[in-house]
């Protein structure tokens, strides 16, 4: 086999010769740079329910708002201010970000050349008896000084390093969607928790008010008993219910300062006394938000954020299939070397090299398509689980949306319920002082009285939360404005801000 070699003497001529070569090297590159692997994203069909099964003739477009506010409550306003800036889950779940913003930029940067400098200096001295046959006429001892600058650049021919970065600033914008997650919940939990303290002071009023009527009525029945007007048993029967009240206050005050605990630590405070603005009586009824089930898709941060789990999941099948391909890599180093500091940088020091490199697989004993298989089953996994958080939006909404209605059916019916047993105990009252029924007829009516006023306002209380989870299972632009608050929005304040072209998913 002959090789034939066409000299190019002039070395102009040969630097021309290796200029087109490059140039033809490189429009090649970016003829096959065209071709990336894998599919690009399409958001999967869901069947959204066309209709609510509670529909609010009144709802209002009040989703994008600070909605909180309507409960005309200030404590209930600087709760979730405070709880935005100090909660330890919202600062944790920003760290979070912060290091998918540090991996979007290690992953993003192997498609760039990647550059450094080197230098060197060193010096050694010859051994003049050994065998290595030294000179005696240069010196056996010598310095060298070198400094170079290195590049590397590993081609993306099949769109490899490309859809590394696609999944990448998948996994950022999927954090950051959890972090608007944390602070969804975070509103509504310390909404109703606020609502739930509220709902126990007024149980507690309550119970002080039929104690100390219990106790006016136990003073009157014990200076009757001493004046032989009732039996010892009316006397026990009036001291029972008496102490019944009075045990019912412990339980009130311990859940007091648990739920106020509980408020604490949403906050990102230690434990202590919670302020209060208004009773669960004065607190401003919220109206319903307006919305539709497809809306629900772009308004949730949990199913957003699992749609970027899904796109990430899509790119990694692409990066998994690219390692059958080969694998181009152009590497350079251009510097200088001598052995004196003051030819360092003369044309003779001049030392460089280029080269282009090949790695192409040829047996890998099934590792790859372990891989290919690994990443479809992981991008199987996060479909299922974007349907899945879907359809769990769409059934907690509709929860929300039943829970309102018909605790305001209830609400209704026990407000009369308890007008009714008012009256009861009043006619109770007037039946045994005039001698017509017993006692018991009249512990029976205090009873249930008492009873049905706590029921009143529990499920006040549970109105209140019913309306607080509606907010938040139906998502809306409310949690920018909180995210606002937090200052997740201030790009001084916060680094790792997101650019906007970045936050937009990629849509069907």
């Amino acid at each position: 086999m002959s090789v034939r070699l066409k000299l190019i003497p002039d070395p102009a001529a040969r630097g021309v010769a290796v200029l087109k070569r490059l140039s033809v090297v490189l429009a090649a590159v970016l003829l096959l740079g065209g071709c990336m692997l894998g599919n690009d994203y399409r958001r999967p069909r869901v069947d959204a329910p066309r209709t609510w099964r509670c529909e609010e003739k009144d709802a209002q477009a009040l989703a994008n708002t600070v909605w909180w506010g309507q409960f005309k409550d200030p404590a209930l306003n600087e709760l979730i201010r405070t709880a935005l800036k100090e909660s330890k889950d919202v600062r944790i779940a920003t760290a979070r970000v912060e290091e998918y913003l540090g991996r979007l930029g290690t992953t993003r940067a192997d498609f760039f050349p990647q550059m450094g400098l080197g230098a060197a200096a060193g010096r050694q001295r010859l051994t003049e008896v050994g065998p290595t046959g030294w000179n005696p006429a240069t010196p056996p001892t010598s310095y060298t000084l070198q400094g170079s600058l290195n590049v590397n650049w590993e081609l993306d021919l099949w769109g490899k390093l490309r859809r590394a970065t696609e999944a990448a600033r998948a996994d950022l914008l999927g954090a950051d969607e959890a972090r608007r997650a944390v602070m969804m919940t975070l509103v509504a939990a310390v909404a109703n928790g606020y609502i739930n303290l509220l709902n126990y002071d007024q149980q507690l009023v309550i119970a002080r008010e039929t104690l100390k009527s219990r106790k006016d009525s136990l003073e009157i029945f014990e200076k009757r008993y001493a004046g032989g007007v009732i039996s010892e048993l009316e006397l026990n029967q009036s001291r029972s219910e008496y102490e019944d009240a009075r045990a019912v206050i412990p339980q009130l005050e311990k859940n007091i300062a648990q739920q106020e605990n509980a408020l604490n630590l949403l906050v990102g405070r230690n434990p202590g006394p919670i302020p209060r603005g208004r009773t669960l009586d004065e607190l401003a009824m919220p109206a319903v938000p307006a919305g539709i089930p497809s809306e629900i898709l772009d308004r949730r941060p949990d199913i957003r954020q699992a749609e970027q789990n899904l796109i990430a999941a899509n790119a990694r099948i692409a990066v998994a299939r690219a390692l059958y391909f080969p694998s181009i890599s152009l590497t350079g180093v251009f510097g200088f070397a001598s052995a004196e500091l003051s030819d360092l940088t003369t044309g003779p020091a001049k030392t460089w090299n280029y080269a282009a490199s090949l790695t192409a697989p040829i047996f890998t004993a099934g590792s790859i398509k372990g891989r290919i298989r690994q990443a479809e089953a992981l991008q199987e996994q996060a479909l299922l689980k974007y349907l899945q958080t879907v359809q769990t939006a769409f059934k907690e909404v509709d929860d929300s949306l039943t829970d309102q209605r018909k605790y305001r059916e209830r609400l209704a019916v026990q407000g009369e319920q308890v007008t009714a047993l008012r009256n009861t105990r009043r006619l109770a009252g007037l039946r045994y002082e005039n001698g017509y029924s017993s006692y018991l007829e009249v512990l029976d009516a205090e009873r249930s009285l008492f009873n049905g006023q706590l029921s009143l306002v529990q499920t006040k209380g549970n109105l209140f939360q019913s309306l607080v989870n509606i907010y938040k299972t139906m998502g809306g632009g409310w949690i920018t404005e909180a995210d606002k608050m937090a200052g997740g929005y201030d790009a001084d304040a916060k680094p790792a801000s997101i650019p906007a072209e970045e936050k937009v998913a990629p849509r069907e």
